[in-house]
């Protein structure tokens, strides 16, 4: 993923704060918070992680699929490696 590097510091900066929000949640499940509460934290990590994972998937599309001048069987590999991404991340 070479083109990550471009906007890594973004990247691991978003990595960090889901893991931020998921030590959060371990802290109120242990000190036995609110059934509320902690759906509302799970439901902020799951966004971020979504959000994550649209800009990853962005980035994979435009530098690996779209990108002018790739040759067919690399594009082609690239949107396999995709589809089967999509899929997952749909379960």
């Amino acid at each position: 993923m070479s083109h990550t590097t471009t906007n890594k510091d973004q990247l691991l900066a978003r990595v960090r704060r889901i893991a931020g929000q998921v030590a959060a949640i371990e802290k109120a499940i242990a000190g036995e918070e609110g059934c509320a509460t902690v759906l509302h934290q799970v439901a902020g990590v799951r966004g971020a992680v979504f959000g994550l994972m649209d800009e990853l998937i962005e980035d994979h599309l435009r530098e690996h699929v779209a990108r002018p001048g790739l040759p067919d069987a690399d594009r082609a590999r690239a949107a396999d490696e995709l589809a089967a991404i999509i899929r997952r991340y749909g379960k």
